[in-house]
């Protein structure tokens, strides 16, 4: 059986056969199954260039009179790096169709807006820790308790405001693992110190009972993580302090994603009623979180990463 034509031995036997044995280009083509232009095709290169013409031809044609002047993509290319636009806004100033400035940035390989440190403009450095309990992310997240009866999403904005008074707020303290990205969440009254401590041992319990040693956590200059009280705590397990530089919450990039997931997923995903049945919600959503959403830097759930979880088939 002959090789395919497809890969280049093939066309190269195709093509002795017709140039150098006399073939017949349709004998040739039913013999390697192959059409009388394909075969002709092979035959012509052959000639003309030996068995080096039997490799792909780059498909970029020679000439391109309809590309993008090079002083245009300059432009294109100065908007981006100075004003940090997207497509959209530099095709508008430009007068350009916005697919044709994404792909002058594509050309050149411009890093996305999503990427780039918004005060240097200097691409963000990914990294994430090679097993888990190597870094645990610790944050807070306020968020305002609903009324009885629901807020302005569910009665409007001007009987929300009326229906707003002396709720209160709830303080989401939760810890992010760095490799695995599991997460452990409380939703509490305040961000004393105390609470926190007190959370951290709690969470660090639930870390152990699934198999993570928790190495290092990394939260930002807020007054309870930087007391005595939480000091101790960790020195106590054993567990080393790092803190983020002022104003970098980017450098807690990972609990700070996790809080617009929350966010965007739980909190505002539907018109609650009651701050209660929001707080109901609450654990089958992390639940779901942990076990069953799809993670797009991890490639699975969180559980996938942490073979001693239970409950990721459930």
């Amino acid at each position: 059986m002959p090789t395919p034509v497809s890969h280049p031995p093939g066309r190269l036997e195709l093509a002795r056969c017709v140039v150098e044995d006399g073939w017949t280009l349709r004998r040739a083509a039913e013999r390697f199954q192959a059409s009388v232009s394909t075969t002709k095709r092979w035959a012509d290169r052959y000639r003309a260039h030996g068995e080096a013409g039997m490799v792909d031809a780059s498909s970029r044609p020679h000439h391109s009179p309809r590309r993008t002047p090079t002083h245009r993509e300059r432009r294109v290319i100065k908007l981006r790096c100075l004003k940090r636009w997207g497509p959209a806004r530099i095709a508008g100033h430009l007068g350009m169709c916005a697919s044709t400035v994404h792909r002058v940035l594509t050309r050149y390989k411009c890093a996305r807006l999503s990427h780039l440190d918004r005060a240097t403009g200097r691409t963000v450095r990914r990294y994430e820790r090679e097993r888990p309990g190597e870094l645990v992310h610790v944050d807070i997240k306020k968020l305002g308790n609903i009324p009885d009866g629901g807020g302005h999403k569910t009665l409007g904005r001007p009987q929300g405001r009326k229906n707003r008074a002396n709720v209160g707020y709830a303080f989401l303290h939760n810890a992010v693992d760095d490799h695995s990205r599991l997460a452990y969440t409380e939703i509490l009254a305040d961000e004393k110190k105390e609470t926190a401590v007190g959370f951290w041992e709690r969470a660090n319990s639930y870390f152990a009972s699934v198999g993570i040693t928790v190495e290092r956590v990394l939260t930002d200059n807020g007054s309870c993580y930087k007391s005595h009280l939480w000091r101790d705590a960790l020195v106590k397990a054993g567990i080393k302090h790092k803190r983020t530089r002022p104003y970098r919450p980017q450098t807690n990039g990972k609990v700070e994603r996790f809080n617009r997931t929350l966010v965007d997923e739980w909190a505002y995903a539907r018109p609650y009623r009651s701050e209660t049945e929001k707080r109901e919600a609450f654990g089958g959503w992390l639940h779901e979180y942990n076990h069953h959403r799809f993670h797009t830097a991890v490639g699975g759930p969180p559980a996938s990463r942490v073979p001693n979880l239970s409950g990721q088939y459930t």
